[in-house]
């Protein structure tokens, strides 16, 4: 990837549990880590992607929810990390009302695809943590996105909602003309071990085919420990097989936004 490129990309899928916000914070981190100026925003309630990479309940504000709803200037919100050339704008509860407010906005859908026009043009990857649902705050995402990253986890369960997604996707491109398109399908929360999943990760890439991603997430419990400390697994754990697995998806990633 270039770095006129400046692409914003969407974590995304409204089922819960299947390691989005894990994606949205170690591929931001591992996209950084060669001087790539890289923006993680926040844009769920619960804010997990910034007490991920360490930041308090106490400290959240301002965030994307000033931003989308109360006009704050997009780099009022911004601060760094401690991952160099990765910065964020946290999430906050507030978000949990943006539905509501968002509702008497005119062009209600395109309020994040404007309020980003600044940081797109100063990073060359923005990164969405959205919310695991097509609120308004999600369809937002979707329409700011030039690509979207659907992380699923080896479930029959979340293979039947990813077919609903990729159908809503689809809809919000049709009904608002939106230029984003799926990158890739990435296998997350995999377990090596098991056969049921197996058979399931079998079946996704022989129906998905080149839509997923090579890369498999492996649930590792250095994964699992990382947030708690308020670090990446590159913090955490930089030696680690997940920490690789990272740092391949990212090459994957770009691989791909070359091809656009």
């Amino acid at each position: 990837m270039t770095a006129q490129l400046h692409v914003v990309i969407a974590i995304a899928n409204t089922k819960g549990g299947v390691g989005k916000t894990t994606t949205a914070v170690n591929l931001g981190a591992a996209l950084a880590a060669p001087s790539r100026r890289v923006l993680l925003v926040d844009l769920d309630s619960q804010a997990s992607a910034s007490l991920s990479c360490g930041v308090p309940r106490s400290r959240l504000r301002p965030s994307s929810a000033n931003v989308l709803l109360n006009d704050l200037p997009a780099d009022q919100a911004i601060r760094p990390t401690a991952v160099p050339h990765l910065d964020l704008i946290t999430g906050s509860l507030e978000l949990a009302n943006a539905d509501l407010v968002l509702s008497e906005v005119k062009g209600r859908e395109q309020t994040l695809k404007h309020v980003l026009k600044g940081p797109r043009a100063k990073y060359e990857i923005v990164i969405l943590d959205t919310p695991p649902n097509l609120s308004l705050v999600g369809i937002n995402a979707m329409v700011a996105a030039d690509g979207v990253i659907v992380p699923v986890a080896p479930q029959y369960l979340a293979l039947e909602g990813l077919v609903t997604l990729l159908t809503s996707l689809e809809k919000v491109r049709s009904r608002l003309s939106t230029r984003n398109r799926v990158l890739g399908i990435l296998l997350n929360m995999v377990d090596g071990a098991s056969k049921g999943q197996a058979e399931i990760r079998n079946r996704l890439r022989a129906q998905y085919r080149d839509r997923v991603f090579h890369t498999e997430i492996a649930a590792t419990p250095a994964l699992s420990e990382a947030p708690g400390n308020g670090q990446t697994i590159f913090g955490h754990a930089p030696r680690s097989k997940a920490a690789d697995a990272f740092r391949r998806l990212a090459g994957e990633v770009l691989d791909r936004l070359h091809q656009r």
